[in-house]
Order: C-alpha cells, then structure tokens, then sequence
C-alpha cells in the first residue's frame, strides 16, 4: 500500500476522535454548559450536518486544487475550530465550532477518499480504503476512550486541545508525504453531478445512511447507556469504547479484504447480525460480560457493513472523479445527523437508541434485499 495513504490515515485517525469523541463526554459537558444531554446530543447531529454540506461544497470548491494543498487548509481550519470549541462557554459557540470543523473535516475526507481510490488499482480500492478508514476505528480503540479518560481525569475541554495538538502531526505528515501535484479532472462538475440520477448509486447512498444512522444513534449516547441501563461507573466508559473501537478496526480490515468483489456478501452476513446484536445489547445490558462482548461484535459488524457501503459509492460513482468521495462522505452523515436526533427521542429509556438502532438496520436490510442487483 503506498505509504500517502497511511498519512491520510494519521489524519484521518486526528478527525475521527474528534466526531466519535463526544460519546465519552456528553453527560459531563451538558452540565458543565447547563443543557441537557438531549440537548448535548445536537452537537453530533451538528457535526454531522457540516459533513453532509460541507462534503460537496468544498469538494467542489477544491477540485482544481492541488490536493496537498486542499488537505493541508482543511486540518488548519480544523485545528482553529477546536481551539475555539475549547475556550467557549456558549453552547451555540460550541455548536458553531462543530458545524466548522465538520466543513473542514468534509472537504479533507472528500479529498481523502477521492485521492486514496486514484493512488491504487481499480481491484484495491476496497483495501485502500479500509486503512484509511483504520484511522477512524484506530480513532475509536484509543483516540476516543482516551479523550473519555480525559475528560473524566480533568475535564471536556481538555480533549478539544488534544484534538487540536493532533492535527499538527497530522498536517506535517500530509506536507511531508503527498506530492505537490495538480490533478488534471477532464469532467465537468454538471456531469460528475448528474451521477446522482444513478438509481444503484441513490440506493447505496440511502443504504449507507441508514447504518450509519443506526451507528451514531447508539453510539452518542453510550455513555448514559453504560453509567444507567447497565449500572457501571463512568471509568468503565472508555473500556465499552474501547471494545468498540477494537471491533471496528477489526470488522473494516476484514470487510476491506471483500467489499472490491463480494459487496453483497459482506452486507448479507455481517446485516442480520448488527440488527438483532443492538437487541440483545438493549435487552442484557444489566451483564456486563454481555455488554463488553457485544460491544466488540457490534462496533465490527457496524463498520464492516458501514465501509464496504463507502467501497460502493465510489464504485457507483466513478464516473464523477472528484465528486465521488464527497457523496460518500455526504451520505454517510446524514445518517450521522439523523441517527442522534431520532435516538435522542428515545432517550427517556436508556436502551432506546439501542433499540432505534435496531430498527433502522432493519430498514436497511429489507431495502437491500429488495434491490439486491445493485450489490452485482
């Protein structure tokens, strides 16, 4: 694999800890700025919102960018947004520094994934792109439980300067390691644009949404999960992230290996599984062997499915060379920004984004097996 991806991958690891982080420090940062968790949980959604407009927008804006370049003022951008984020007392501040940051985190993973999938063979793209996404779930095993630590040794804010200390290695390392190039992109934007009248690729957009849905949905609010449904303290927080985390990494590296030539096999195995898996998790939380081994299963089976969605876009979307990464990306998050909001309404029991989860699995599973032609 060449060694510009795994660079991206660095940044990408900076960017993930900071969407996923907030699972670990709701409950203490709505206290902390006098809202409620509910209310806390908007912060997610936010973020998501910025990546579902800032995907398109800045991908669109960067395409006649060199891509080094376009990375490098995204994690700058990124860097200042926490910075603020860390010193605020206002929630709408806060909120607004989300919104940003997920612009520039957006337009680095649009970049990201389109530059990733033109640095290998058409047959690799799939494994590229899972060690790129293995700077998410590596995100998730240690970026994010230690943010969760951080927060419960000192407090929320001293993960948002953690956050932004990341992005300086981050933004050396892309300097350093992609060349200074300008991609030539004969297409015109109104053509890569008209891809998104493909039906398969609609249908794969709509399918990677509602898993991610189901994925933030549960996993923003595992922390009030863990300390009240399953009646832990809050140090046992980051070791559920953990497990979590482990699994994803595990479950996109072995998805990656597949999702190139067997896509449809990957969601039919890996589908069913995640569905009933947010089940028993909402129903034997109360047992912590339980809990700890679920998280495992289900943080691998959510990615598993989650990238191997990612894989399809861009196979349905190689027509639109600069475009592609960026309706990856957009779909994905409107998942993300839809998946809190809905499981916040259930919040009222703590296993009701457990159980929210679930059932948006399932829609996604009977729209897949509906349409089963699109995974061919």
């Amino acid at each position: 694999m060449p060694l510009p991806v795994y660079l991206l991958a660095l940044a990408v690891f900076a960017m993930g800890t900071s969407e996923f982080m907030l699972a670990g420090l709701l409950p203490d940062l709505a206290a902390d700025l006098g809202v409620t968790v509910a209310t806390a949980g908007l912060l997610t959604s936010g973020f998501a919102i910025g990546m579902v407009v800032g995907a398109p927008l800045f991908a669109a804006l960067a395409r006649r960018w060199p891509p080094r370049t376009s990375l490098v003022a995204f994690l700058v951008l990124f860097l200042a947004a926490h910075v603020v984020g860390a010193v605020t007392e206002s929630f709408a501040v806060l909120l607004a520094t989300r919104v940003l940051a997920a612009f520039a985190n957006a337009g680095f993973l649009a970049v990201a994934l389109t530059a990733t999938a033109a640095l290998v063979a058409p047959d690799r793209k799939g494994r590229a792109l899972a060690v790129l996404l293995g700077g998410t779930t590596i995100a998730t095993v240690a970026g994010v439980p230690g943010g969760a630590l951080l927060g419960a040794l000192l407090d929320w804010r001293a993960t948002f300067w953690a956050v932004a200390l990341l992005c300086l290695p981050a933004a050396l390392g892309v300097l350093r390691g992609l060349p200074d190039t300008r991609e030539a992109h004969g297409t015109r934007l109104r053509t890569e644009l008209a891809v998104l009248r493909r039906s398969r690729l609609v249908l794969v957009m709509a399918l990677g949404a509602l898993v991610n849905a189901a994925t933030f949905g549960a996993f923003t609010y595992i922390a009030p999960f863990v300390t009240q449904a399953a009646g832990l303290g809050d140090l046992w927080v980051p070791v559920v992230l953990v497990l979590f985390g482990a699994g994803s990494f595990t479950g996109v590296t072995i998805a990656g290996r597949f999702s190139d030539r067997r896509p449809g096999l990957v969601v039919a195995v890996a589908g069913p599984p995640l569905m009933l898996g947010w089940c028993a998790l909402a129903l034997w939380a109360a047992h912590p062997a339980l809990l700890f081994a679920l998280a495992f299963t289900q943080g691998a089976l959510a990615f598993a499915v989650g990238s191997t969605l990612i894989a399809r876009v861009l196979h349905e979307a190689a027509d639109a060379p600069s475009m592609a990464g960026s309706y990856a990306t957009a779909a994905l998050n409107v998942g993300a920004a839809a998946g809190p909001v809905l499981a916040g309404l259930a919040l009222a029991d703590p296993a009701g984004p457990l159980w929210t989860a679930a059932v948006l699995v399932a829609a996604a599973l009977v729209l897949a097996a509906v349409n089963r032609r699109a995974f061919s």
